[in-house]
C-alpha cells in the first residue's frame, strides 16, 4: 500500500459523489416560536470519511508536520487564502504541500461555512489528490 492510499483511494470515489449540499431553513418564520436555523452544508458520508482521513494521515505522519500547513503554504509561495489556495498551480509542489493545501481548506471550513464544498465542487481537491497520487 502506498503511503498516501488513505487519501488517494477517494478519487474516484468523489468523481461519483453528489459531495454535499446547503441546507437552508425554509420551515420556520424567525417567531421565537420558530426560530430559524442557521444555513449549514451537510456533506456526504464520503466527504465526511475523507476529511476524517486526512486528519488520521497528519496523525500518523508527524513529520510532515502537518499542523504548520499555513506556514507550508507561505514557504511555497502561497498567500492570501482560499483565493490563492484555488488558483495555485501545483504542477511543481511536493506531497508536504498538496496535503497542506488540503489542511488549508479543512481549517478554513471553521471559519467559513462551505468552502470544502466550494473545493471539491471546483475540482481542486481532486486535482490535488491525483497531484500525490502521482508524487508516489
Amino acid at each position: 500500500m502506498s503511503q498516501f492510499e488513505i487519501l488517494t483511494k477517494y478519487i474516484p470515489m468523489l468523481h461519483e459523489d453528489h459531495i454535499g449540499e446547503w441546507v437552508i431553513d425554509q420551515e420556520n418564520d424567525g417567531t421565537a416560536e420558530h426560530p430559524i436555523q442557521m444555513p449549514y452544508v451537510n456533506y456526504s458520508e464520503t466527504v465526511r470519511r475523507f476529511i476524517e482521513d486526512v486528519y488520521t494521515f497528519a496523525e500518523h505522519h508527524q513529520e510532515m508536520e502537518l499542523t504548520r500547513y499555513s506556514e507550508i503554504l507561505k514557504e511555497n509561495g502561497i498567500e492570501g487564502g482560499t483565493n490563492a489556495m484555488e488558483n495555485v498551480d501545483i504542477s511543481n509542489v511536493n506531497a508536504e504541500c498538496v496535503l497542506a493545501l488540503i489542511m488549508g481548506v479543512l481549517r478554513a471550513e471553521r471559519f467559513c461555512e462551505g468552502v470544502i464544498l466550494d473545493f471539491f465542487k471546483n475540482g481542486a481537491i481532486v486535482k490535488w489528490l491525483e497531484r500525490l497520487e502521482r508524487l508516489e
